[in-house]
């Protein structure tokens, strides 16, 4: 709750003439006071009302890629049984508010709002609660309340189209490498045995060493496994304008690019980020997927987590081809990504924003140096066959 200023100018009066009226038996004074102190109290009593609003929202659609429009809806409806008087709502939609139009609205009716929501930048926006501010007919008192919970926009990057992805080679568990594009299936581990499993795929020997049913897991090892690394290290992008590099803009337009042809082409892959990510938004299903992280995507501070991202990419060998995004700072970090290439057969660099080429051959990589996203992808048929 809060007193305006001239709910702050009337209270002080009314000690003034309280004080004043006690001390010199002034009873005129006296009177005056006490009405401007009830006054006050009053309007608390006014203002500490809290209507019943139902707040509900739509958001159309709730994930686009930058640039594309997207819209709010939002519906007030007054569930009490008094008129929503003296009310000034505004909903927050990002860093602006949106006024609300609730004065005066009727039992059992409702109002509903539709506004744009901006996606001229990539990230998470987020929209509501919506702020509904009581105030007593005198304006001496206002009091704030939220209603409805807060709905994320995701503003993914823009997508670029790519002709293909690398077909890489394939590192069978027997300890092959090879390039076949089109996969084999090969054996993985034994599980126990659940309903619904087909028979043909008890390894009836091991079920009858350990007393129970086991059953063969299968995996394609032949489909390249595609690993993108991006980069989000403050010091990879410099040059930081209102809080946006736009080389780490056009890394994360290339990374959705790439992991959008891959899902297209049926193709595993996985999106690392250098840097620890920021608390993730998540939908009621859980969490989002690759492109719900490009959206809330941030830059860090750490500087030496390029050291550890790949020190787990060679423990664990999580694929068979590696593309390491990154911008014009991280072209230092290199050497660390070009020892990768005993655990990884396929290793491509992309380095975005840097006012001069990569020296060829630099930690003996194939190197793509673009300006933004587009130009990435338009390059990309030319690096693609490693």
């Amino acid at each position: 709750m809060g007193i305006t200023a001239r709910g702050v100018g009337l209270l002080v009066a009314a000690v003034v003439l309280l004080t004043a009226g006690f001390r010199f038996a002034y009873p005129e004074l006296t009177l005056l006071g006490a009405a401007a102190g009830a006054a006050v109290g009053y309007a608390a009593l006014v203002a500490a009302w809290r209507p019943r609003l139902t707040v509900t929202r739509r958001a159309d659609p709730d994930r686009v890629a930058r640039g594309e429009p997207a819209s709010m809806t939002l519906t007030v409806r007054n569930t009490g049984r008094l008129r929503s008087a003296n009310l000034l709502a505004e909903d927050r939609c990002g860093e602006r508010t949106v006024p609300v139009p609730v004065l005066r609205l009727r039992p059992g009716r409702d109002t509903e709002v539709r506004y744009d929501v901006p996606t001229d930048r990539r990230g998470v926006v987020p929209v509501g609660p919506l702020r509904v501010t009581r105030r007593d007919p005198l304006g001496l008192v206002a009091l704030a309340r939220p209603y409805g919970v807060t709905v994320p926009v995701w503003v993914h990057p823009r997508i670029h189209p790519l002709t293909a992805v690398p077909t890489g080679a394939g590192r069978s568990l027997d300890g092959r490498v090879d390039g076949v594009p089109h996969g084999s299936i090969t054996f993985d581990s034994l599980r126990e045995y659940v309903v619904g499993d087909e028979l043909r795929r008890v390894h009836w020997r091991t079920s009858a060493r350990v007393g129970e049913l086991m059953v063969r897991e299968n995996v394609d090892t032949s489909l390249p496994r595609l690993v993108v690394l991006l980069d989000n290290r403050v010091a990879a992008h410099p040059g930081l304008v209102g809080g946006v590099a736009e080389s780490f803009e056009s890394a994360c337009e290339a990374a959705a690019s790439i992991v959008t042809a891959a899902h297209r082409a049926d193709l595993p892959v996985l999106l690392l980020l250098v840097a620890a990510e920021p608390a993730q938004v998540t939908t009621p299903d859980g969490e989002g997927g690759p492109l719900d992280r490009l959206a809330a995507a941030e830059l860090s501070g750490d500087g030496a987590a390029v050291r550890t991202a790949t020190t787990r990419l060679r423990q664990d060998r999580l694929g068979d081809t590696l593309i390491f995004l990154t911008g014009p700072g991280g072209r230092d970090e290199l050497g660390h990504v070009g020892a990768l290439r005993g655990a990884y057969p396929s290793v491509v660099v992309g380095v975005f924003g840097a006012t001069e080429p990569t020296p060829p051959g630099t930690a003996g990589l194939v190197v793509v140096d673009a300006a933004d996203g587009a130009q990435f992808a338009a390059e990309w048929d030319g690096v693609r066959r490693w």
